[in-house]
């Protein structure tokens, strides 16, 4: 919303008539009823100044006072569309609960590209947290920052640590990756300076050759033994839980010794294959 659109929004909305109650029982019954658009223009224009109010109070998020403005409309709408107009309850009241929350979710989406406030909890630390500061540093007593952490943390049902992390966003704002680190027109980006504990991208490439070349070494070797060998091997070695002796002896019908030799003597066989297939094997060891 732009600076001009916004300055004539607060101005009509400063103009318009407050709605008596009987007249704003009367439009609310023809919006809900009859869907008329007319009696829910007119609603909405006689409580702007009410969304204009609760956006100042946002203002220190120093999020565009326009675009709060906008948000609130949404939830003044949303309240319409919800509004019993037969319960004894004004308009104003019930719509309240709505723009606010417009508002909140708004500058939750926007206030820092880390999303905050996901549950009722910390939507609260959220929106009070240096009201609640500012109230306890006005207090007779000189408290240190954990034990004002410990305080707020009790009053709004967190942790001293969602206390502390939250006080942390608030003390500084989000920096790009790719702003330069210092005033020269030279200087390195930010980006530069990150640590990256991942393997190199050809160290990556090399170690995926090395797995496939070892994999094409092991089925040619496995093809050196017979089915009752390469059985045992496949379930004792190349499984992430392999079988044990008894078991194996017991589907087999052998006894758990005689599974071990059979292991023993296959494993001796795939060495002397995988050798004679790569004798560099057998020099390197």
């Amino acid at each position: 919303m732009e600076e001009t659109a916004r300055r004539n929004l607060i101005r009509t909305a400063m103009k318009a008539p407050y709605l008596q109650r009987d007249e704003e029982h009367e439009l609310a019954l023809r919006w809900k009823h009859a869907k008329d658009q007319e009696a829910l223009n007119r609603i909405a224009i006689a409580h702007m100044r009410l969304v204009i109010a609760m956006a100042s109070k946002f203002r220190h998020f120093s999020l565009p006072m326009g675009d709060l403005i906008q948000e609130g409309h949404v939830g003044l709408l949303e309240a319409a569309a919800r509004f019993e107009p037969d319960r004894d309850v004004r308009f104003s009241t019930y719509a309240t609960w709505w723009i606010r929350a417009s508002m909140q979710d708004y500058i939750l989406r926007n206030w820092s590209i880390v999303r905050g406030g996901t549950s009722s909890a910390q939507k609260a630390l959220f929106f009070n947290l240096r009201r609640l500061r500012a109230k306890l540093a006005t207090g007779s007593e000189s408290l240190t920052n954990a034990e004002v952490h410990k305080q707020i943390a009790t009053i709004v049902g967190v942790s001293e640590a969602d206390v502390a992390n939250m006080d942390a966003r608030f003390a500084g704002h989000d920096s790009s990756l790719n702003a330069p680190v210092g005033e020269d027109a030279d200087a390195s980006d930010r980006m530069d300076y990150l640590v990256d504990d991942e393997p190199l991208p050809d160290e990556i490439v090399q170690e995926r050759i090395d797995l496939e070349r070892r994999n094409d070494w092991l089925n040619l070797a496995l093809g050196a033994l017979n089915d009752r060998e390469l059985r045992i091997i496949r379930e004792r070695r190349l499984q992430d839980n392999g079988a044990t002796l008894e078991s194996l002896g017991e589907t087999l019908g052998i006894s758990k010794e005689r599974v071990r030799q059979i292991e023993t003597r296959a494993l001796e066989k795939l060495k002397v294959a995988l050798v004679r297939a790569n004798p560099e094997i057998a020099q390197a060891a």
